[in-house]
């Protein structure tokens, strides 16, 4: 799996997010999608193989202000358009993007899953029903999403929504790579700064087990128990953006 973007403000999420999976083509991937979410509720877009497909494939009647997307390289279930990202709980409520490899997934789909029927093959589908299950029994959105990353064991870069709360974009960082772009208005969530480039140059580096808030004109990090932490942003040059997409060779 191997990249994410995602986006919350006040223009239209669909070029950004194709812009912003487009810019990351040089990490390799064999399929693509975007979900957007707007009172209409959560549209989800994928294909198995190159960004252009993708692009065709979106409606161009749907327009958002929030969304999230993704690349993904195969490693649970086989490159196809059932097994990419994003993925969605079974009510629909929650959508996910991941990056990383979840190694319980097999075992939490057996002890808290009995009788959710998935739709992939798929780790990040485990958690994002995990997300609702927990979400059922009470929870807030940062609550269940919290306790459901203290049940994984692996790595993980996660970008969420819910379709109930249009002003917020989640954000969960461990073990593989995860920024926050800060702009006037708006906010971006990216593998690396080559993804949103064309909108913010001021970034904010995720630590492992960090949790972020993202709304239009702030961003909260917390770690996995709720402590709030800060951080300042840092400012990232085109030209060195060029030179790590000519020169870096990314596994994800």
């Amino acid at each position: 799996m191997c990249g994410i973007v995602g986006y919350i403000g006040n223009e239209d999420a669909r070029d950004i997010l194709l812009k912003g999976l487009s810019n990351l083509e040089y990490r390799g991937y064999d399929s693509a999608g975007i979900a957007l979410l707007n009172d209409d509720g959560v549209h989800v877009f994928k294909e198995k193989g190159r960004i252009a497909v993708l692009r065709k494939s979106v409606d161009p009647a749907v327009h958002a202000t929030l969304g999230i997307g993704h690349t993904r390289w195969a490693t649970h279930g086989q490159p196809n358009k059932r097994n990419a990202h994003p993925h969605q709980s079974a009510s629909g409520r929650f959508t996910l993007v991941h990056n990383g490899v979840i190694e319980n997934y097999a075992q939490l789909k057996a002890d808290y899953l009995n009788g959710v029927t998935l739709k992939s093959e798929t780790d990040t589908e485990v958690v994002v029903q995990l997300i609702e299950k927990f979400a059922d029994q009470g929870l807030g959105t940062e609550e269940a999403l919290r306790k459901t990353l203290k049940l994984l064991d692996g790595s993980y870069a996660f970008a969420l929504v819910d379709a109930k709360d249009d002003a917020t974009l989640y954000v969960a960082k461990n073990k593989s790579p995860l920024l926050i772009g800060l702009g006037e208005g708006f906010n971006v969530v990216a593998s690396d700064a080559t993804a949103m480039i064309q909108k913010t140059k001021r970034y904010v580096e995720l630590m492992d087990e960090e949790i972020v808030i993202l709304k239009r004109d702030s961003y909260t990090i917390k770690d996995l128990d709720g402590t709030v932490t800060t951080r300042k942003p840092y400012t990232v040059s085109f030209d060195a953006m060029i030179r790590k997409k000519a020169l870096t060779r990314i596994i994800c």
